[in-house]
């Protein structure tokens, strides 16, 4: 059966392989353009006959172009879309994992092939994929906009796709009382906003969060952006003057500000990597940051599940995204830029003897931005009196251009079973091995059995230490400590991040 009925009307899916079935595109939201932009999301419009939902639905506006995705066109409206993959078409109440993609809350889309639903499908959740507001249109801050434009808009349209799973998921076969909403990167760090928002309370049961990213940004740094992007656009930083401003006009903007910073060494922590969005600690949707949050209790109901890779920046390396660090002074500079405590740097150092500056560079800034932060989420829920496990990605190998790093993104096509999409070669460093496959088994039962009971397999995090599970290709995972050496360097590290 691939014909389902929403409480909007109906929709026929398709097989996406012979035991699971997928729908796309269905809007849980109106287009948040025209008389919706820059707002709160509203509902979607009811719609008669069957809706045909085999293809992804647009992109939100950004001017990334990722492999294998497809890329924002102006003029494409009709965003605020879910994707559902079930193994049940014909009723059950299977376990529901709702998924949240990164990209420095920037770019991205639930259409990228690390995130086809079919194998944790296959391994008996009903799994569901959501595109939400991005760039200015999701977290840059209005000033002086109040109700009518809210701070955190891309959160909001994750909370109406939780809405939508909560109305309408049974009748693809899962269980709305049974959701655990997941994420990696930006996406990870808007499951912990999620777990500390009012709005979002009872709309999920569990939590797992890849790579959280840690900056939360108070009103007066997000402020201070909007009159930076304004002024690129040509625009007042007012309602009517953002409002009048196109989207592509704001992502052109943006990213005419990005590389302002890149440009410039003498810019503080914005020139190493210059995310410009984040979550806005606007008091109202996000009332608290999520370290502050849970160390309250206010997730202590939610599962968490955690896992940070163990070279998370090489990726941003890589790729070009980050700032390059060659030389002591540089590296010096980069510590008193982020305000990390004295003797971090040099404890890095004694602990990587003969690594290149570059390297030390990248361990630090890894930790920094999500390496630390998934410790501290994990800790701070679990002394809350929160259940929380925690793990690390260290798959590593030799390929063909030298050394495979387990760096950031390299975990999710392994926790999704999709290592063997050949776009994703370049992610986990060539084709997969026979190990790499055992290693995307274990790692997609880990997921399936939390989300269905709460229990990854392995003990959860308690007073006495942080255990480990550490993921690699050997035939049985590790279960360890962090090396304490270097997690004993951050303990006068303040967190959350809020860059100047």
């Amino acid at each position: 059966m691939d014909l389902f009925k929403t409480t909007h009307g109906a929709v026929r899916g398709f097989r996406a392989s012979v035991d699971v079935v997928a729908a796309l595109g269905i809007p849980y939201a109106a287009p948040p353009f025209g008389a919706h932009r820059l707002r709160e999301p509203a509902p979607a419009s009811a719609w008669t006959g069957v809706r045909d939902c085999t293809v992804f639905g647009p992109v939100a506006p950004q001017s990334a172009e990722l492999p294998g995705a497809p890329v924002w066109s102006p003029g494409d409206e009709d965003i605020l879309t879910v994707n559902v993959w079930t193994p049940a078409p014909d009723g059950g109440a299977l376990p529901v994992l709702v998924w949240i993609h990164g990209g420095a809350y920037t770019f991205g889309s639930s259409a990228q092939p690390d995130f086809d639903g079919v194998v944790l499908a296959r391994a008996g959740l009903v799994v569901v994929t959501l595109n939400y507001r991005l760039g200015f249109e999701g977290f840059g801050h209005i000033p002086g906009g109040g109700a009518a434009h809210p701070d955190n808009r891309g959160l909001l349209d994750q909370v109406a796709a939780l809405r939508w799973v909560r109305d309408n998921i049974a009748a693809f076969g899962g269980d709305p009382a049974n959701v655990t909403v997941a994420g990696q990167s930006s996406g990870a760090a808007s499951v912990a906003c999620l777990m500390v928002m009012d709005r979002a309370r009872g709309l999920f049961h569990r939590a797992i969060a890849h790579s959280p990213a840690s900056p939360c940004y108070p009103l007066g740094v997000a402020a201070a952006t909007t009159r930076e992007v304004a002024a690129a656009a040509g625009c007042p930083d007012t309602p009517e003057g953002l409002a009048s401003a196109t989207p592509q006009a704001l992502v052109l903007a943006s990213d005419q500000v990005v590389d302002g910073y890149r440009r410039d060494p003498s810019s503080g922590s914005r020139h190493y990597d210059p995310s410009l969005y984040a979550p806005v600690l606007d008091g109202d949707v996000l009332p608290v940051d999520p370290l502050t949050g849970m160390a309250a209790g206010r997730s202590r109901g939610i599962d968490l599940l955690v896992c940070h890779t163990t070279e998370e920046y090489w990726l941003l390396d890589a790729v070009g995204s980050s700032a390059k660090v060659t030389t002591e002074e540089r590296l010096d500079r980069f510590a008193t830029d982020f305000g990390l405590p004295g003797g971090l740097v040099d404890g890095y150092r004694a602990a990587l003897p003969g690594a290149p500056v570059l390297d030390v560079y990248l361990a630090v800034f890894g930790d920094l931005l999500f390496g630390e932060y998934a410790h501290r989420l994990a800790e701070l829920h679990a002394g809350a009196g929160g259940r929380a496990f925690l793990s690390r990605f260290d798959r590593r190998r030799t390929g063909p251009r030298g050394p495979v790093r387990a760096w950031h993104c390299a975990d999710i096509p392994f926790a999704f079973g999709n290592v063997d999409k050949e776009e994703l070669a370049f992610l986990i460093g060539g084709a997969p091995t026979g190990e790499d496959h055992g290693l995307a088994r274990r790692m997609v039962r880990a997921w399936a059995g939390f989300a269905a009971t709460g229990d990854p397999g392995w003990p959860a995090v308690d007073g006495s230490a942080t255990r480990t599970r550490t993921w690699r290709t050997a035939d049985a995972p590790g279960d360890e400590d962090e090396p304490a050496s270097l997690r004993a360097l951050w303990a006068e590290a303040r967190f959350p991040l809020l860059r100047p």
